[in-house]
């Protein structure tokens, strides 16, 4: 097998495991309060890194002060920011229709670049962005609804909180090329989840989870997603990032709302409606012109950040 088709192989094994997040999410959201699912997962997963940090002689980073300060605002916005927004919008958004927002993010992240750094879009990435606001609209337009319906008030209300936690997510991208020492991924990794839970700490407490019972799948789900989508996931992306050029690994973000939809079918029962199919089929045809719009010249950054699995 090539290195090329490896490549390839845990790029998509990765994302798949991005979009499981969604599904994970629901679950924990069913028995946990928001902080609290964060904080756990961060406590979980951040021993595991330090143990990868460790066999893979990977040094701490030395940030000045203010590099420090934009680490902590990226762990605020796209580690507690984005965990937090998302558990709480599948409360109410069908996780299949919170998989198809989630994979907005290369348009919402280019969106991002082009309001606040003034970034001239060239005709792929306008196209990407209109597909991508295509997508969210087919899922969220106003119709008569169930609760459960993904068109629904509460519906509407969870795939915005979902779609804040993209806006969170591209804030980090954003905040991460304003880094002066740029930051080694598993190193960031590492930092983000320190971070994340000494953010995600003090609104956990006021929570007060521990006065309830905590549902054993609830917990389950968190200890998941710490451990395979974040700690796992990491490894494969960038295993599989390495072996590929970065418009060919941008394009597998694509797997991010197949696999939410897939997978909300298979493990949590929901029925796929065609607006669902319909604004994944935009959000991929976004990410497809996301990655050509970044094609020759210097290898553009990867919108998928280790924090984020």
């Amino acid at each position: 097998m090539s290195e090329r088709i490896k490549g390839m192989a845990l790029c998509a094994l990765a994302m798949v495991m991005v979009g499981s997040t969604v599904v994970a999410s629901k679950i924990i959201a069913s028995g946990l309060p928001p902080f609290t699912a964060t904080a756990l997962r961060f406590a979980m997963a951040l021993p595991v890194f330090l143990v990868l940090l460790r066999l893979t002689r990977t040094a701490w980073p030395r940030p000045d002060r203010r590099d420090l300060a934009l680490l902590v605002c990226q762990a605020g916005l796209g580690s507690v920011g984005y965990t937090v927004l998302l558990i709480m919008g599948v409360r109410w958004a069908p996780a299949a229709s919170a998989g198809v927002v989630a994979g907005t993010l290369p348009a919402v992240a280019a969106l991002v670049a082009v309001l606040a750094l003034r970034e001239r879009p060239g005709r792929y990435l306008i196209g990407s962005i209109v597909l991508a606001t295509a997508g969210v609209l087919a899922i969220s337009w106003p119709g008569e609804g169930s609760a459960g319906d993904s068109k629904s008030p509460a519906a509407m209300a969870g795939n915005l909180l979902v779609l804040g936690a993209v806006v969170c997510e591209a804030m980090f991208i954003l905040l991460n090329k304003r880094l002066r020492v740029p930051v080694r991924p598993l190193a960031l990794s590492t930092l983000m989840t320190a971070f994340g839970l000494l953010l995600s700490l003090v609104p956990a407490l006021f929570e007060r989870a521990w006065e309830h019972p905590l549902p054993n799948d609830a917990l389950i789900g968190v200890a998941y997603y710490a451990l395979v989508p974040t700690v796992l996931g990491f490894v494969l992306w960038f295993a599989g990032s390495a072996r590929l050029k970065g418009a060919e690994a941008a394009l597998f973000t694509a797997l991010l709302p197949v696999s939410a939809l897939i997978l909300a079918a298979l493990w949590l029962g929901e029925s796929i409606s065609l607006a669902q199919i319909g604004g994944a089929v935009c959000v991929l045809g976004a990410v497809g012109l996301a990655s050509l719009d970044g094609r020759g010249g210097k290898r553009p950054e990867s919108p998928l950040r280790p924090a984020e699995l």
